[in-house]
């Protein structure tokens, strides 16, 4: 959005005209089903009216969005930009509705249409923008600075097709396009006159100028629009709206006129057909050096947009000096996707705006700062210097140029030491040469972050150690939080109202208050009422896995989920080695002492992890063969949720009773999921991994189930790791293991399941898997048993609530802006 001010006059005319009663939203929601959208009736489907209402609100937003916006301007605040590859926001309608405190009013105001608010939401997708934990937590950062008033812009891609949509055919996983923007997405603004250019491929030429100055141009290049598209992003009942800026790639009007005269009219438009690929799927496959490239595209062409913007905004109201930029604004970079936005400021002060060296570089060391969110090595981003060399020659240029500079700082520090000189070089040498963009992001930021304590410490002793040693003062750990406004307010209305009878009606926007229920854990009323709460949200989830999977979960078992992207160091493999023990326990009539329970697992694989996608393939088998023998069906119920997304999470983490966070200890940065859980009175079981060291010591050790290796202990263990041994010697595992590889959950599919019994047998197995095994399984005896006490599992499950609002992401962006930002309130001057 512009940032046009508007007039008194005009502001107290908004003020009156868009009122918040159920009149005044009856009114213009009739007038944008009327006129807007051209409707006499409903006809079969809420589609119209769910546009309608989207508008109704949206109105509302902007009038807010417009004032949030004025405000700053007066201000003079330092901004700060968060560039992330992933927004994975959900659906916007329900939580704009009550972030702006009007669920009554719309809910009268759809009366005299006949429906509810729930049926009218169900017309709406979950924007596609995101693939999990990543793009979520960016989601409820924004939230959280509109909330808490700070002034934060986000700035994505707007994909045309998102995460892909999940279906389960005959127990595997099937892709399928998520075409999300079919319909339209009313709740985004286009701003076509912030329209950028975004350079590709080209050479560089060098001049001089009349005082000796040598500058670069970067010419010849294929140029790419990006277009805007603004979406609000309200705080909670503050009157605060910040803004979400996607860009969408076009091409430009120009084509190549001596090709389109020869007749070969379909090369004159080809470059029309390449710009738009950019932003056309979130994260293509990069398996091949076709996806390699697009994906390197998409980052820069972020990058590249968002960092003009904020220089046109600079220029246009500043004017050229830059004196004053760094302490006016920042940048987050939101893992390594978005680090090459290091070179671009630097190629933009220099190249466009004629700074020098030391100058740019000062400025962009002092605004860049950087979100690490991963352990894995093979997670941090390296691309091909020959790839860089042929799409960004310029940016290959000044990579070079920050590499050699900060060799020689490395050399000072240890002088001689060649070989530390190549293990922190930008450049990673070899037969093909790459460029590390982690070690891009922390040469270049002025803040390095892990996003929980543990992960923090083995960023600083082992990944990152010899720049942890390097520049001390750089490494901080922010810890993850969520929102509380959707992932309790919004999701678990029947416990928001529960908690607000104790506390009153602000603790939502106070959410530090939630400890003052601690205390109702030893009132048996309370402990009741919260049962009840609980019964009604699973029976909700009943009826979602009903629908979704066609099976048929009990209310009254335990219901034990764990919902996230498959990957081998999550471990859903050690989840349903556990259920392969029940079921085997089952038929073997050893019941004693046994909690029924339903096991609920979703998330979605990469579409090029074959091990990902046949534990999916496993974890429906076993479900088949568990839920078609009547013995375990008192006892067991499994089902895999498919295209697990925000909306369903919503309906899942208010009915879980017990939440799987079971990764490979120093495997997990921090995990989010385990936080939505705890936050609804879901109990953890759990390793000393990511941000569960956390959530442990914040509810107590007594409350939380604790089980396997440490992260010292898993490093210890690989020196001598045998875990045919360990099998051999655990004879449930020993029966687990005989009934996966005996072919048992694939009857009529030989040896499919070899390469994951091989995996588990293997001493090289990086997950550790049979090593955890005993103690999980013991861990959950102690689950079972705990569970049976209703009064003490509900006073474990109320002081996990308690004790939540450590993990409110309005608690992490607060330390960000003292730590990192340095921002002030929009409201304080």
């Amino acid at each position: 959005m512009s940032d046009l001010k508007l007039s008194d006059k005009n502001n107290l005319q908004l003020s009156k005209t868009l009122e918040m009663g159920a009149e005044h939203v009856g009114e213009d929601l009739a007038r944008h089903f009327n006129l807007t959208l051209g409707r006499d009736e409903l006809g079969d489907s809420h589609y119209y009216l769910f546009n309608a209402l989207a508008l109704t609100v949206r109105d509302r937003l902007v009038q807010r969005w417009s004032l949030t916006r004025q405000r700053c301007a007066e201000n003079r605040c330092r901004r700060v930009h968060y560039l992330s590859l992933e927004f994975l926001m959900g659906r916007t309608l329900t939580n704009s509705i009550l972030n702006l405190d009007i669920e009554d009013a719309v809910r009268e105001a759809l009366i005299q249409y006949g429906c509810t608010l729930e049926e009218v939401v169900e017309e709406e997708h979950d924007a596609g923008l995101g693939n999990g934990g990543l793009g979520r937590l960016a989601a409820c950062f924004l939230d959280s600075c509109a909330t808490l008033e700070l002034p934060v812009t986000g700035y994505g891609i707007r994909y045309e097709y998102g995460m892909f949509h999940q279906k389960i055919v005959d127990g595997r996983q099937v892709e399928s396009p998520d075409h999300w923007l079919r319909n339209g997405h009313p709740w985004e603004i286009e701003c076509p006159e912030n329209i950028k250019r975004v350079p590709f491929f080209g050479h560089t030429e060098y001049t001089e100028d009349k005082d000796g100055r040598v500058h670069a141009r970067w010419v010849d290049t294929h140029d790419v629009l990006a277009v805007p598209y603004d979406v609000p992003v309200p705080g909670y009942q503050n009157d605060t709206v910040n803004t979400l800026r996607l860009w969408k790639s076009e091409a430009t009007d120009e084509f190549d006129l001596d090709e389109f005269n020869a007749g070969s009219y379909t090369d004159a438009v080809a470059a029309k057909n390449l710009a738009e690929q950019i932003t056309m799927v979130l994260y293509p496959n990069d398996a091949s050096e076709n996806g390699k490239e697009l994906r390197l595209r998409q980052q820069y062409f972020l990058a590249s947009a968002s960092l003009q913007d904020v220089i046109h905004h600079w220029v246009r109201v500043e004017g050229r000096d830059f004196s004053d930029f760094a302490a006016r604004n920042g940048f987050q970079l939101n893992d390594t996707h978005p680090t090459i936005a290091v070179a671009e400021l630097m190629r933009l002060l220099m190249d466009e705006y004629l700074l020098e060296w030391d100058e740019a570089w000062q400025i962009t060391r002092s605004t860049m700062a950087y979100t690490n969110h991963t352990l894995l090595p093979e997670a941090l981003e390296k691309w091909p210097v020959f790839l860089f060399r042929n799409l960004l020659p310029r940016l290959l240029e000044i990579i070079y140029e920050i590499n050699a500079r900060f060799l020689a700082e490395v050399a000072e520090h240890w002088p001689g030491d060649v070989n530390r000189q190549m293990q922190l070089s930008i450049i990673e040498e070899g037969a093909y040469p790459q460029i590390r963009m982690a070690y891009l992001a922390i040469v270049g930021s002025h803040s390095v972050n892990g996003v929980a304590a543990l992960h923090t410490e083995l960023l600083k002793q082992g990944l990152f150690r010899d720049f942890y040693n390097l520049w001390p003062e750089k490494f901080n750990n922010k810890t993850n939080g969520v929102t509380p406004r959707r992932w309790l307010a919004h999701c678990n209305p029947g416990l928001t109202t529960l908690i607000g009878k104790q506390l009153g009606e602000d603790w939502v926007a106070e959410f530090g208050d939630i400890h003052k229920i601690a205390p109702l854990a030893q009132d048996k009323a309370f402990r009741a009422a919260w049962r009840e709460v609980k019964k009604e949200n699973k029976q909700r989830l009943l009826e979602l896995v009903k629908t979704e999977c066609n099976v048929d979960f009990d209310v009254d078992m335990m219901f034990d989920v764990q919902v996230k992207r498959i990957h081998e160091y999550k471990r859903q493999l050690l989840n349903i080695l556990h259920v392969i023990h029940l079921y085997d326990r089952i038929t073997r009539g050893d019941t004693e002492g046994m909690q029924p329970r339903c096991v609920l697992i979703g998330g979605k694989a990469a579409p090029g992890y074959a091990m990902a996608k046949l534990i999916i393939k496993l974890i429906n088998n076993v479900a088949n063969v568990v839920n078609r023998d009547a013995r375990a069906r008192s006892w067991l119920r499994v089902a895999f949720i498919p295209n697990y997304r925000v909306s369903t999470m919503e309906v899942i983490c208010p009915g879980t009773d017990l939440s799987e966070q079971v990764s490979t200890a120093g495997k997990e940065a921090s995990g989010t999921g385990n936080m939505k859980f705890m936050m609804n009175g879901a109990l953890t079981i759990g390793t000393l991994d990511g941000a569960n060291i956390e959530i442990r010591e914040a509810v107590g050790e007594e409350n939380f189930f604790l089980f396997g290796l440490d992260e010292q202990q898993v490093a210890e263990t690989r020196n001598d790791y045998d875990p045919n041994a360990i099998i051999a010697a655990d004879k449930d595992f020993a029966r687990v293991m005989h009934l996966l590889e005996s072919q048992h959950f694939s009857l009529f599919e030989d040896s499919l399941f070899d390469p994951i019994s091989q995996s588990i047998r293997s001493p090289h197995d990086a997950w550790m898997t049979a090593a955890d095994f005993r103690s999980y399984v013991d861990c959950q005896q102690r689950v079972a048993t705990t569970y049976q006490d209703a009064e003490q599992w509900s006073k474990m499950s109320i002081l996990n609530s308690a004790n939540s609002a450590r993990f409110s992401s309005d608690r992490t962006i607060q330390d960000y802006s003292r730590d990192i930002w340095r921002l002030k309130p929009n409201s304080e001057k």
